[in-house]
């Protein structure tokens, strides 16, 4: 059995791994059907137009009430600029869509009846709209056994088999009406699409429309008028009636919508276990904190005979004999560093006399350390050079005179090491003592600020009982703090995702499957027109479902939004009658088969090229079964191609209505 006989549940069901009543139950749930048969075919004629007002201004003020009539294949309104030919476009528009695109506001005030027979998927209808000060005053659609029968009615007559279709007061009440009649009667749905995952925003008629009223070429888009929420794919896709193109939005858009709302919801979860965690190591930090605060309050002794007083003043007066045996110490060990200095400088003069001459010379003589003239310290290469060469470290003269008592020099310099090797053994004695002194009082004060301390452990009962309590409550409330469960999703909204993107991947799969002919045939036709047109360096197009066009001329690939405005006005056309060629082909129901078209011309397109392009979609537009409405100023180009049945023209510069 081939996938397309398979029901559309069975092969959702056996992608998702559930049953077929799950799926039937989730589609159930979001009101999307499961049977989807081929679309009823949804053509779309105009054939009578009547405006009647009062005309205020310089052009032709006064009363008017003209009719204008359509013929199938292309007409052209020929007129001068701002003579009514737009306006045309625009009250078509008005009566088939529900509100006009561009309808400027002095016209509008003209206007006080609107008439419009169309047939819409074969049934004849009449569009009856009154009018005052802008805006509907009243309004009805009227059935009819045929057009003759509507011919000249503005009201219902059962008699003769014309019925109302609806009624409306307002601008708003028809707008909103007469688009929910459109999608019903053209067998369409509306397009579904989610808005910034939080909720959905549905286009309906009006986004249809844009596909019958092509919009300015400036437009981006290949197939209606708005570019966003991927409009133009799913456009093509209706047009192209794949299975299920309306359930296929709708079951992407909740898809999308669940798949947010689940990850918002796990975000939210996450978060709150974060906050509950960070807030639970901020207890546990502050329990922590308060233990080691207690810890510090050392519970009370058994009370001593001296009080708080005697042992804060016996402590004083211990730090006071510590910091006087300090001073005494510090001068101690600046009067022994002293000694010791003058012991070495002993050492070394005997050392010296005992070894050098100019030494003993020099003994008796001033021993300075830097010049008496400039205080620059004696270097110390001046001095090695006092001894080696004899020379004065002070003025650099010889050292002369006779030795003649060495002895004497020597003994002497050994009574000055004596003297000076005594003050320092002196000198260490009183810094020892002098230490043992400050070591026995340094141990006296711990004693005693011990003793003080475990005396005004009596005087912290209060703030040990006020650190008891804040630990239990810390304890307590970190007890209360458990730690958040790990989530657990919805097993329903789990099912219900797996089941809606299981239907996403079997509907795409099926599109792609049902589109593969048909986009190929849509290519070969796009350029076959597109040469037709006037795109003479057109060598091959590629379409896919999103209606992404790729256009290749002269060997070069371009996007559809980077081609000239003219040369998208000849793509969309041809876009369309390829749709209805592959639908007449495939037997799909397809696109209305209604073109408005504004001022082709003025999308940067030549006198020649208008004149080709005329010419060929009117010959495209017969072959097709095609209506096609222009405007145009050109007078020339609408008589040389079309006959007169197929013009309405103005005379001059007259209004065209």
């Amino acid at each position: 059995m081939a996938d397309n006989e398979i029901p559309l549940e069975t092969r959702i069901a056996a992608s998702a791994k559930a049953s077929a009543a799950e799926v039937r139950e989730v589609f159930e749930s979001y009101g999307i059907p499961l049977a989807h048969p081929p679309a009823r075919p949804r053509p779309l004629r105009i054939h009578r137009l009547r405006i009647a007002g009062d005309r205020t201004g310089a052009l032709s003020p006064g009363p008017f009430d003209s009719t204008l009539s359509f013929r199938n294949g292309l007409t052209a309104l020929v007129a001068a600029n701002l003579r009514g030919k737009s306006s045309v476009l625009e009250l078509i528009t008005w009566c088939l869509r529900g509100e006009p695109r561009e309808l400027p506001g002095p016209v509008r005030k003209w206007l006080r009846e609107v008439d419009l027979d169309a047939t819409v998927a074969g049934q004849a209808m009449g569009f009856r709209l009154n009018l005052e000060n802008k805006e509907i005053t009243s309004a009805v659609v009227l059935a009819a056994p045929s057009l003759d029968a509507l011919a000249r009615a503005r009201v219902a007559d059962g008699a003769h088999g014309i019925v109302p279709l609806l009624g409306a007061g307002s601008s708003q009440s028809y707008a909103a009406q007469v688009q929910a009649l459109m999608m019903d009667w053209m067998d369409l749905h509306p397009l579904v699409s989610a808005f910034k995952e939080t909720s959905t925003t549905t286009h309906g008629w009006p986004a249809y429309f844009g596909a019958v009223y092509l919009p300015p070429g400036r437009s981006k888009a290949l197939i209606g008028d708005v570019v966003m929420s991927g409009l133009p794919g799913r456009l093509l896709q209706v047009f192209l009636d794949l299975p299920a193109a309306g359930a296929l939005t709708k079951v992407k858009t909740e898809h999308t919508l669940l798949a947010a709302r689940r990850k918002k919801s796990l975000a939210a979860a996450k978060a709150l276990r974060d906050e509950r965690a960070a807030e639970r190591s901020r207890v546990q930090a502050d329990l922590t904190q308060a233990r080691a605060h207690l810890a510090s309050l050392s519970p009370a002794e058994a009370a001593e005979h001296s009080s708080l007083t005697e042992l804060a003043g016996e402590a004083v007066r211990l730090a006071r004999a510590v910091a006087d045996t300090q001073d005494h110490w510090d001068d101690y060990l600046q009067a022994h560093r002293r000694a010791r200095a003058q012991r070495q400088r002993d050492e070394k003069r005997l050392n010296d006399v005992s070894e050098s001459a100019t030494a003993r010379l020099l003994f008796h003589g001033l021993d300075p350390k830097a010049c008496p003239r400039c205080d620059k310290e004696i270097a110390a290469d001046r001095r090695q050079q006092e001894r080696d060469a004899h020379a004065c470290a002070v003025c650099a003269r010889p050292v002369e005179g006779d030795d003649e008592t060495p002895q004497e020099v020597l003994d002497e310099a050994r009574q000055c090491l004596e003297s000076s090797a005594a003050d320092e053994r002196a000198a260490k004695e009183s810094l020892e003592a002098a230490e043992t002194a400050l070591s026995r009082l340094t141990s006296e004060l711990e004693t005693a600020q011990d003793r003080l301390r475990r005396a005004e452990s009596a005087a912290q009962v209060p703030a040990r009982a006020q650190a008891q309590e804040e630990v239990l409550r810390l304890e307590g409330a970190l007890s209360v703090f458990p730690e958040l469960p790990p989530v657990v999703e919805d097993p329903a909204d789990v099912a219900r995702l797996k089941i809606l993107g299981s239907a996403v991947k079997v509907l795409e799969d099926a599109h792609t499957t049902a589109s593969d002919s048909l986009f190929k045939d849509i290519n070969q036709h796009i350029v076959d027109l597109g040469l037709q047109f006037g795109i003479t360096s057109l060598e091959s197009v590629e379409i896919d479902r999103a209606a992404h066009l790729d256009v290749t001329t002269s060997g070069d690939t371009q996007s559809f939004g980077t081609q000239s405005p003219g040369e998208r006005l000849r793509l969309r056309i041809a876009v369309v009658i390829a749709l209805l060629r592959v639908g007449a082909v495939h037997q799909v129901s397809t696109h209305p088969g209604l073109l408005l078209i504004d001022s082709p011309k003025a999308e940067e397109i030549q006198d020649v090229d208008i004149r080709s392009l005329v010419k060929e979609l009117a010959q495209v537009a017969q072959a097709n079964d095609l209506q096609v409405l222009i405007t145009t100023t050109d007078r020339a180009v609408a008589h040389d191609v079309l006959s007169d049945e197929n013009i309405i023209e103005s005379r001059d510069s007259e209004p065209l209505w």
